[in-house]
């Protein structure tokens, strides 16, 4: 076997990350610079050139995606270079999902019990309201999400509600007092949120030295993709983890660390060099993805920020176009120009809808886009949708398959105990809540225990009584089937599929089929761990998957989205929308330390997302928020050099701008009416004196959109129009 076989494809950079001697490592990968391949192959060359085992390395990735995604290349690269090979014994996941591996493996020594529940966002939530419940807490003046906000984001930081500071500020004594009784009811209900797979294995590590040293003398090499994006707890975890026995090799880029509001940390991948000495870094800078001319752009931009560790994209490809950039009248002109250039591309370069991709700031942008499209028949997505394993009728059917196996599960007792309703009020459920928590039981006990003592009407009685006598019953009817069967029993017997074929309807449809699906995917599913149940394997991998962002596959559209939702993803044309002040940058940005430079991250990251072509646009004026804002164009468009850029006039013809901030007069005059322009004051014989505020057509069909000030907005053909310049 010649290991330079796994070489041979790669760059100068590259290759020097791959070879490089078992050691603390720091690989600065670009966007677009092929640090998933790098990954790969460095893990081929650890086991091929240094006598690694497989079992001996842990790769940690941000998405379950991610994951498969690199165990199934370094399969193939494994065997085209060594023969057969077997990713099985490898650790290779996400933060969660190996915390949660570890958790399974040592919940004893981890304080919990055996088959503890995790609990996604909408559980955990239930469970904050049912404190507030407990608490007698009003939920206009204390929103349950806000405090979910920040039990996880005190989980993030490594901190328990007894760790918490003593404070004289109201929202911090409520805070932790609903911390504190949140931390009990998922002891008492067995149950882990996300942010406690984190924390809890951390603890894991402190609490037992032995432990620990086990699995530091097992992992000689850590490998951690996405470094920028770790988070307090995160990098703890790993500086632990890593100790002196295991060399770390950390990829990521700081200029694209753009999830500081939910915890990221860039500090961690900053002083990585400082906390792992020695190090060896590489720069990965050669860019396989966009043209010279983008690359350029964003270099221009990311180098306004300080603190950087330092690098530069190139390519060895083509300059290609230079960036279009369109000073709209208004968001309305904004998406009229955004849908006619999508039209345009589709129709002469045979491209898909899906190439095309809009990037904005804020979600409120998405209205106005979405009616132009709607307008034009034009197919569109919001990327990262409500995900399958998020939605409702899924969520409904886990619940039922975990009180199966957990009747102390509280969170999903909550969920189906009058789902399809069986005739169980708010008023029986409160009382059950009351009745568990004197007892100090679960829902499910205290719901026996309130039928034994005659608690309630028979009426309310018997409809208890069904439902308690339904999970046994389907407990004993899946006995010795297989996954699918087990699904399909369940959702049949639960009541689900009848009441939602009674939906009328699309949506009801859309929810059979999604019921459906999970039968499908339940006998689509392998489950690796062979200690733990089938079923328990499933509920465990859909819990972790309900985090990831992965989109689901529709027809051929037009892709908008958040530019936080864009990093990751790259399209032959982008537009970035809404390139002004106080919206990008957010003017919030302008307040906080460090969130400027955030900003200016996420805008390279919206730029680097561009292969082919990129097209920036701006509005004189805008409605947002229900208010009319006038914002100058934004900081980020005028840190690019002119060079780049050239202006889009409204008669469709393109020309190099004299300035970033062009009159009116300077742009969008209109053939053969050259004394018209945006902004224009005019005089109609009848209609009286008003501005145009926008443009349309050329030539004998060229018409203006006029505001005139006693007859309102009127479309004129400019021809017939008599328009006079004031």
């Amino acid at each position: 076997m010649q290991i330079d076989t796994l070489l041979k494809d790669l760059n100068s950079a590259q290759q020097q990350a791959v070879a490089a001697d078992p050691q603390n490592q720091l690989v600065l990968a670009g966007a677009g610079s092929g640090k998933t391949r790098v990954l790969v192959h460095r893990i081929a060359w650890l086991i091929q050139a240094h006598g690694y085992s497989p079992h001996q390395i842990l790769a940690v990735t941000f998405t379950n995606k991610a994951a498969r995604e690199m165990k199934e290349r370094l399969g193939g690269l494994m065997e085209d270079t060594a023969g057969p090979f077997s990713t099985r014994s490898m650790w290779v996941g996400t933060f969660h999902g190996i915390a949660h591996r570890l958790l399974k493996a040592h919940w004893q020594e981890a304080g919990l019990p055996q088959g503890f529940q995790i609990l996604d966002s909408d559980d955990q939530l239930r469970v904050v309201k049912r404190i507030y419940q407990q608490l007698k807490l009003d939920d206009s003046h204390w929103p349950p999400k806000q405090a979910q906000w920040y039990i996880n984001g005190q989980k993030d930081e490594g901190i328990r509600a007894a760790h918490m500071d003593e404070s004289r500020d109201p929202f911090l004594v409520m805070m932790k007092t609903v911390y504190h009784a949140y931390e009990e009811a998922c002891e008492r209900g067995g149950m882990v949120d996300f942010a406690e797979l984190l924390l809890r294995s951390h603890e894991l590590w402190l609490k037992n030295p032995t432990l620990l040293k086990h699995y530091q003398m097992r992992f000689r090499a850590l490998l951690v993709d996405e470094f920028q994006d770790t988070n307090a707890v995160q990098y703890a975890w790993l500086r632990v983890l890593a100790g002196k026995e295991s060399n770390i090799c950390a990829v990521g880029d700081d200029d694209q660390s753009i999830y500081g509001w939910r915890g990221a940390k860039i500090e961690n991948i900053q002083q990585f060099e400082q906390d792992f000495s020695p190090v060896a870094v590489t720069r990965l800078e050669q860019n396989y993805r966009s043209t010279a001319t983008i690359l350029n752009a964003a270099n221009a931009v990311i180098k306004n920020n300080a603190e950087r560790l330092g690098k530069s994209l190139w390519t060895s490809g083509e300059d290609g176009e230079l960036i279009d950039l369109y000073a709209a009248f208004n968001e309305q002109d904004e998406a009229r120009y955004i849908v006619d250039r999508v039209k345009d591309y589709i129709e002469t370069s045979g491209c898909k809808n899906s190439d095309c991709a809009i990037l904005y700031r804020s979600n409120a942008q998405s209205r106005v886009l979405e009616e132009a499209f709607i307008r034009e028949n034009i197919p569109y997505r919001i990327y990262g949708g409500q995900r399958f394993y998020e939605r409702l009728e899924i969520k409904n059917a886990l619940a039922y398959l975990r009180l199966l196996l957990n009747r102390n599960d509280d969170a999903a007792w909550e969920r189906v105990i009058n789902t399809p309703t069986r005739g169980i009020g708010a008023k029986t459920i409160e009382t059950i809540r009351l009745f568990a928590r004197e007892q100090g039981t679960s829902l499910f006990a205290a719901t026996e225990g309130a039928i034994r003592n005659q608690v309630f009407t028979a009426r309310a009685s018997n409809a208890l009584k069904t439902f308690i006598n339904l999970i046994a019953e389907m407990e004993d009817a899946i006995d010795g089937l297989d996954m699918g069967e087990v699904v399909e029993r369940v959702i049949e017997q639960s009541g689900l599929l009848d009441y939602h074929q009674k939906e009328k309807g699309e949506k009801g449809q859309a929810r059979v089929e999604n019921l459906q699906e999970l039968v499908n995917a339940c006998r689509g599913f392998d489950a690796e761990d062979e200690d733990l149940s089938p079923l328990q394997a499933f509920l465990d991998n859909a819990a972790l998957d309900a985090g990831d962002a992965q989109a689901d596959e529709f027809e051929d559209a037009v892709q908008m989205m958040t530019l936080h939702s864009a990093k990751g993803l790259e399209f032959p044309l982008v537009f970035l929308v809404g390139m002004e002040e106080n919206l990008f940058p957010h003017k919030m940005s302008l307040e906080e330390h460090g969130r400027l430079e955030e900003e200016r991250r996420l805008c390279y990251v919206g730029i680097t997302r561009a292969m082919d072509k990129l097209v920036i646009s701006y509005a004189e004026s805008r409605r947002l928020y229900g208010n009319e804002n006038f914002n100058a164009i934004s900081r980020f468009v005028r840190e690019i050099p002119k060079s780049l850029i050239q202006e889009v006039r409204i008669k469709a013809t393109i020309s190099r701008p004299a300035s970033y901030a062009p009159s009116y007069s300077s742009q969008s005059e209109v053939n053969d009416f050259p004394d018209l322009s945006l902004g224009q004051s005019v005089l109609h014989p009848i209609f009286g004196e008003g501005t145009i505020t926008q443009f349309e057509g050329q030539g004998a069909s060229a018409r203006v959109y006029v505001n005139f000030a006693t007859e309102g907005s009127k479309w004129l053909v400019l021809q017939y129009a008599k328009l006079e310049a004031i």
